[in-house]
């Protein structure tokens, strides 16, 4: 089964990868298809948003010749990210929960 993570999850993934140090797309793109696969028509617009709410700062520098965009999070991006994390623990609390239940002991039925 493949999970397709929401808009605000999203966010916070890619504020989590770009909040260990400034990077670029395709490093960010990289980093996250470490772990869960998405793609760059997935990954740009999220940048492009993050960036056009204050989250992100970008920036180009010299890289073989040409210019390469770097992203770095800003004090808005922190503070999203901090307010996802704790989010997201109470989700998965939630979720815990749920998914990890001991059965009742006649089985879990109702009838």
């Amino acid at each position: 089964m493949t999970i397709t993570p929401s808009a605000a999850l999203m966010d916070a993934i890619v504020l989590s990868v770009v909040a260990r140090d400034g990077t670029y797309g395709y490093k960010i793109t990289q980093d996250i298809r470490s772990v869960m696969e998405v793609s760059e028509s997935t990954l740009y617009p999220v940048l492009r948003r993050l960036q056009k709410d204050g989250c992100l700062d970008v920036y180009d520098q010299a890289f073989a010749g040409r210019n390469r965009r770097y992203y770095r999070i800003t004090p808005k991006g922190r503070a999203l990210l901090a307010e996802s994390l704790t989010g997201w623990e109470d989700y998965k609390s939630k979720l815990d929960r749920v998914f990890y239940a001991p059965s009742a002991p006649d089985g879990g039925s109702d009838q």
